[in-house]
């Protein structure tokens, strides 16, 4: 049943919509994003430079392959690196280094067909041995430990031809096409040195702890980027990042707070949603967020739309559980108030589990991430209400990084998780008991067992109930305390046009153009 990228109709992929906040993001009555970017009339010009304000560093390592802790170094090496397809703003599945592709009726075996022409930065073809290379790389086949955990799922890849790959999975896995999009490499690169995509833009310079430097890659297959250069600097500040905006240091920034945009009047800034879970994430090995009565107690002390007006303004979406409203197809509102803030509930909760005078805790947030920062300030005084002391302690994203995330020596955090990719899965899978990147340690048989009734099974209503019910397990055993997809904002300087907003953790600079 072959299937070509110009007419895609997976169910998956066109249920997923970006859900805007208003601003300019020309939202419709549907929900879908209109993409209107900054809204201007001018037209795109070729040329120019772009400087963009982010708030922390790329990863250490660039290896497309592993770094994949940072949520903001996706977003920026979705410039530099493809896979065999990617997403676009919709949602939906694009050509990238594949041009078409067939699936199986059992869904467990894809054969793709490479698209001619794609070269790497480095000025070579990529071919079938290439995309060999990366794939199998990337799921380990070679070293029985996958370096992706998407494509772990991958039992063998074969280059029959030049251009054609045959991808046979452990198992059949309908979301699988919206893991592919894991990048293609040079086989005779060293990753772990070479920053060598297939993208519209190469990495050229770089300085750890500053910045770096993208510019546009001549032989790209596909639509050229407008930008001659975008060059990054690292403010990790977030007053330090308004006042650079102001004074022109700085062309763009994203990922912003409402306090961050209130006072550019000389700037465009649009307002979208982040596509997050954000949630103050508990780590069930540390005691007491081991007993469920304990971590409902926290769920009972929260009041959720008082966090969004206090922390952020009142931009904001409430949340009940992992997934956020733009995976429209799995979303469930009716979680959303699952805890209804009640204090003699959440007291009479820690009384049973044995703690009535409460307990103390820490909150361990990145300090270069303003809304999460926020956020925890304000959990810590409701959770006074119930007797219970949290401390904030703000560390260095790396450090977050490496000690919280990697190392789980965390008590409780407030961040967002994102979906790395457009299925159900990118959200839900870190909550199995075996997933490397389950950083909070949850361990629910039910859960287990329910998440592999979704993977296996190839009936899409089938599949969609049983992550639903994930998404309920999670919120009822209270995995965590779900508060909110928060809003998102990005600051351009005027006579900058074609942003767009994403349902993922990308940001398109090759969309980007000074108007004429």
């Amino acid at each position: 049943m072959k299937k070509f990228f110009s007419v895609i109709a997976l169910v998956l992929i066109m249920t997923i919509a970006l859900c805007g906040c208003g601003g300019n993001t020309g939202n419709n009555e549907a929900g879908q994003t209109g993409n209107e970017g900054t809204g201007s009339s001018g037209e795109p010009t070729m040329g120019g430079e772009l400087t963009v304000g982010i708030s922390s560093d790329l990863d250490a390592s660039l290896d497309p392959h592993v770094s994949s802790s940072s949520a903001g170094t996706r977003e920026v090496l979705y410039n530099v690196y493809e896979g065999l397809v990617k997403s676009d703003s919709d949602g939906n599945l694009v050509p990238a280094v594949a041009a078409s592709y067939d699936v199986n009726e059992t869904a467990d075996v894809y054969t793709f067909t490479l698209r001619e022409g794609v070269k790497f930065h480095n000025g070579q073809e990529v071919t079938s041995e290439d995309v060999l290379f990366s794939l199998s790389r990337a799921a380990g086949l070679e070293t029985g430990e996958a370096l992706v955990g998407d494509v772990a799922g991958i039992a063998a890849v074969e280059a029959t031809d030049d251009k054609t790959i045959v991808v046979t999975l452990k198992a059949p896995d309908t979301e699988f096409l919206a893991h592919i999009t894991t990048a293609i490499i040079p086989k005779d690169a060293d990753p772990a040195k070479d920053v060598i995509g297939t993208g519209p833009f190469k990495l050229t310079e770089r300085k750890a702890g500053e910045g770096f430097t993208l510019e546009k890659f001549a032989d790209y297959w596909g639509e050229p980027a407008y930008l001659d250069k975008v060059t990054f600097k690292v403010i990790d500040n977030a007053e330090t990042m308004t006042m650079s905006l102001r004074s022109g240091a700085v062309d763009m920034a994203y990922r912003l707070v409402a306090s961050q945009v209130a006072d550019l009047s000389d700037m465009n800034v649009l307002e979208g949603s982040s596509n997050i879970v954000q949630a103050l994430y508990l780590n069930h090995k540390v005691k007491p967020f081991d007993d469920e009565r304990v971590r409902k107690a926290l769920c009972y002390a929260i009041d959720k739309q008082a966090v969004i007006d206090l922390a952020c303004d009142g931009h904001g979406t409430a949340l009940g559980s992992s997934m956020f409203p733009a995976f429209r197809k799995y979303f469930m509102d009716d979680l959303t108030n699952y805890y209804e803030q009640d204090t003699a509930k959440a007291k009479e909760l820690l009384a049973e589990a044995g703690y009535p005078n409460g307990f103390e805790f820490t909150i361990t947030v990145p300090s270069s991430m303003k809304q999460h920062v926020d956020t925890a300030q304000v959990l810590v005084e409701m959770f006074k209400e119930i007797g219970v002391t949290a401390k904030i302690n703000q560390v260095e994203w790396t450090t977050w990084v490496t000690e919280a995330y990697q190392g789980r020596q965390f008590e409780a955090t407030v961040v967002g998780m994102d979906a790395h990719g457009v299925a159900a899965s990118d959200l839900l899978a870190r909550f199995t008991s075996d997933h490397g990147k389950n950083f909070i340690n949850y361990n629910d048989p039910e859960y287990d067992a329910t998440y592999k009734e979704a993977i296996s099974t190839v009936d899409d209503a089938a599949q969609t109930e049983a992550f639903k019910k994930c998404e309920r397990i999670l919120t009822e055993k209270a995995a965590n305390c779900y508060i909110q997809d928060t809003a998102s904002f990005v600051a351009l300087k005027k006579g900058i046009g074609g942003y767009e907003f994403f349902p993922l953790y990308v940001q398109d600079f090759a969309k980007l153009y000074y108007e004429g």
